[in-house]
């Protein structure tokens, strides 16, 4: 099975008709996601790339489509009235690609999402893939995913790819790949995923992969410890970085000894998680632990 999306997910997208919308949406048509609506003040009426209806407001989409999930392509600016946006107009799944949204304005969002029963992926991230479910939200190559039982959580879109790729090389799918955002405000962590594909049977494993900055893989490693009864994959990259600077995303910056990728990756080994020893060998190991 997969997590958070499936053949029953119908997309929207905001910012369908820009540029990077058009150029992703374009690929996840392709790869079999159901497409059913853009969002794009002013363009409300017009029909995107002769396929799919275009509305000014979310919630107009909603309405006439039935899209219950939201793939976000907006400037920084204007990114976090867009999650609320697509809050508002009841969407249960929010994925935001947009980087550069200011703290302060994810700090308003993350705060009036606490009460919804809204999942927000990013910002700053890849989005998710459900290889089973054919069904890409997202900005990942889909031609490198297979369908499988094992799932991804990363905090770097880039790692992801690397993981997935090297997965599939070695015979091993992928349930459902999820990059969370390498921002230092978010709105899914590990601890959400690893939730999820605990209470999905037919995820027997799951590989992460860590950064430095925050202590997101510290709240893994408690919950793996305490919860998570399947095999967990880690890796945590980051172990030359100096403090005090930032490396990459915003949220991969030491400020304390528990920013560090040592300590990180202590915590996880400690609650039982299979330590990757580095990025070229995520998919070895894996394997390896698999049998």
């Amino acid at each position: 099975m997969s997590i958070l999306v499936n053949e029953n997910t119908r997309l929207l997208i905001q910012g369908l008709t820009g540029r990077e919308g058009t150029f992703h949406g374009l690929r996840c048509l392709e790869y079999g996601t159901n497409l059913v609506a853009g969002a794009t003040p002013g363009r409300g009426g017009t029909v995107w790339e002769g396929k799919v209806p275009v509305f000014n407001t979310v919630k107009g989409a909603v309405g006439e489509t039935g899209a219950n999930a939201a793939l976000i392509f907006v400037p920084a600016a204007f990114a976090a009235d867009a999650i609320l946006e697509s809050a508002d107009a009841g969407i249960p799944l929010i994925a935001c690609i947009t980087e550069g949204i200011p703290v302060m304005d994810m700090v308003h969002v993350l705060r009036y999402l606490q009460d919804k029963p809204t999942h927000l992926i990013g910002p700053n991230c890849p989005g998710l893939i459900s290889p089973e479910g054919r069904c890409k939200m997202g900005i990942m190559p889909g031609n490198i995913h297979t369908p499988g039982r094992v799932g991804v959580i990363s905090r770097s879109g880039t790692l992801t790819y690397e993981a997935v790729n090297q997965l599939t090389t070695l015979g091993i799918g992928q349930s459902t790949c999820v990059g969370i955002g390498g921002d230092p405000l978010i709105g899914t962590s590990f601890v959400d995923l690893l939730q999820l594909f605990q209470e999905d049977s037919e995820t027997e494993a799951v590989v992460l992969i860590g950064e430095i900055g925050g202590t997101k893989e510290q709240e893994a490693a408690e919950y793996i410890r305490s919860h998570f009864t399947k095999p967990v994959i880690a890796l945590v990259v980051g172990t030359t970085a100096p403090p005090g600077r930032r490396m990459g995303h915003a949220g991969a910056i030491i400020t304390g000894s528990a920013g560090q990728a040592s300590e990180k990756v202590r915590a996880l080994r400690e609650a039982g998680a299979h330590i990757v020893p580095s990025p070229a060998e995520i998919g070895s190991t894996a394997k390896r632990v698999l049998g």
